[in-house]
């Protein structure tokens, strides 16, 4: 019995070291420049529809449809002034800038920006900034 906990404890151990040197990896990988853009990207193309997706891919922008009003806007890639408001035949009309309250990267701000459109449109709309359109 004793020397069924002395290999058990060595399992565990060698375990345990295994489970601290994947760690310190993975915590090394996410300190590395450039990665928290992948993650945020990966992060955005997992909440995008399929057509979300497509347009993404083929144009670098996807449009989302506001829950209270049905406008169409089209967010393309960016951190600011980046939120084109619709016309019904697609054409841009209107631009529009809401950002989080930190420092993210380009995908998480995307990101927030559908949801928020998608799930609270008036609340968006009221903090945002109305720009001019440099299209």
């Amino acid at each position: 019995m004793v020397k069924q906990l002395r290999i058990a404890n060595v399992q565990i151990a060698r375990l345990f070291a295994g489970c601290l040197r994947w760690a310190r990896e993975f915590y090394d990988w996410c300190q590395r420049p450039g990665t928290t853009e992948l993650r945020g990207r990966r992060l955005l193309r997992e909440w995008l529809s399929s057509e979300q997706l497509a347009q993404y891919d083929a144009h670098n922008y996807f449009e989302v449809t506001g829950c209270y009003t049905g406008r169409r806007y089209r967010i393309n890639h960016g951190v600011g002034m980046n939120i084109y408001e619709l016309d019904r035949a697609g054409r841009p009309q209107a631009g529009w800038c809401f950002v989080p309250n930190a420092e993210l990267v380009a995908g998480d701000v995307m990101l927030a920006q559908k949801i928020a459109l998608e799930t609270d449109e008036l609340g968006a709309l009221a903090v945002a900034k109305n720009f001019t359109m440099r299209i």
